[in-house]
């Protein structure tokens, strides 16, 4: 059988298609945070009608603000842990897609206050699911989890959806039981004609994101004001990825849990090379910024954090169509130039939007050249 490769029509296999998104009703959970706030404004560039559930932003410096403003966020502020609220803002709502991204999303935290990050991470995705079951108004979910949900042995070789599941620490845990809360669910919200799966992202970089413990952010910070980034931890392997890579992924399974073809409970989101370095990355960044310094800590301390992280996300690609498209470099580039430019005053709006921009000529790019490799230049695909 034959299907039309969407690069024919100008529209890349593996691109979220905004004819889908036009007038949807979207349910966005932690569309104040950092990958949330992108989200948000993606998915309203599309025609979608989303409401958000989350905290209010945190810190003196917001990206959804920026982006948003403030105004929008009256009515918008719940906390994920209070089942009754959650299950009366989601009747109210009556959402036809749902993305739950609200979590305690930082290894460290999880360390200093377990409870919340259980209570959120395991709570908070009970009553989500919970009120949408109620509702029944959905046909399709996507909860956003971790690369950190798999039982590491310390091999270094890239997890595939199928490695058993477990963590280390109290949030990698909360989150692989999180995934079992979205395992419960799966036939319950199937029956009422919904689809439910997890997505699993590697470490995001982008402009914007200004929470503790986050490598580039804490060294915007750290040499704004002047002073040398201390690293922990130089040698820990991440599969680093701009933040636009993942959210194209979500959009993208939503849209095929909403079809005909089946899906995987779960998609690993990711590079297809091996992770790198905290120690290049950051070498990396810091060629971007004037006086950058840094100083690499000698030997490992504090709390258990894996070594290395690597996933392969090689199902997404065969099922979904979504592959990478900017390489580690690309996607620093991108993030380093959006922080000099909001220091030197740029509005976050028109940065999101030039980063927007230049993805999606990226993966126009990389498109045209899969479709100039079929055989024939043929535009169709098995």
């Amino acid at each position: 059988m034959k299907r039309r490769n969407p690069a024919a029509s100008g529209r890349p296999e593996g691109f979220p298609d905004p004819g889908f998104w036009q007038g949807r009703k979207v349910l966005l959970t932690g569309h104040t945070g950092f990958k949330g706030a992108w989200m948000l404004e993606w998915l309203e560039a599309m025609g979608a009608h989303v409401t958000g559930m989350s905290l209010q932003p945190e810190g003196p410096v917001s990206l959804f603000e920026g982006l948003h403003g403030t105004a929008r966020l009256e009515g918008e502020i719940t906390d994920i842990r209070d089942e009754a609220e959650v299950a009366r803002r989601v009747a109210g709502i009556e959402p036809e897609i749902v993305f739950h991204l609200a979590a305690q999303s930082l290894v460290r935290r999880g360390y200093a206050d377990p409870p919340t990050t259980y209570a959120v991470n395991i709570g908070g995705t009970l009553n989500v699911l919970k009120a949408v079951a109620d509702v029944g108004s959905a046909r399709a979910v996507v909860v956003t989890t971790t690369d950190k949900v798999y039982r590491n042995d310390g091999s270094g070789r890239a997890f595939v959806e199928t490695d058993p599941l477990g963590g280390e620490d109290p949030y990698s845990r909360s989150k692989a039981i999180c995934e079992m809360v979205v395992s419960a669910y799966h036939d319950p919200l199937e029956a009422l004609g919904c689809r439910v799966a997890a997505a699993r992202a590697g470490n995001v970089i982008g402009g914007g994101d200004w929470a503790a413990d986050r490598l580039i952010p804490d060294a915007v910070r750290a040499w704004g004001r002047g002073e040398k980034l201390q690293v922990r931890r130089p040698d820990a392997t991440r599969p680093f990825q701009h933040v636009l890579e993942p959210l194209r992924g979500y959009m993208v399974l939503a849209e095929k849990l909403c079809g005909i073809a089946r899906c995987a409970p779960a998609y690993n989101f990711g590079p297809f090379e091996a992770g790198a370095k905290v120690r290049d990355v950051l070498d990396l960044v810091a060629g971007h910024f004037d006086g950058a310094a840094i100083a690499y800590a000698d030997r490992i301390e504090g709390l258990h954090e894996a070594g290395t992280l690597s996933l392969d996300p090689s199902l997404a690609a065969r099922d979904l169509g979504v592959a990478p498209v900017w390489s580690l470099e690309e996607g620093i580039a991108h993030t380093a130039t959006w922080y000099r430019s909001f220091a030197d005053g740029a509005d976050p709006r028109d940065l999101c939007l030039a980063d927007r921009m230049a993805y999606f000529a990226a993966l126009l790019k990389a498109g045209h050249s899969r479709q100039a490799d079929t055989p024939d230049g043929n535009a169709e695909v098995a």
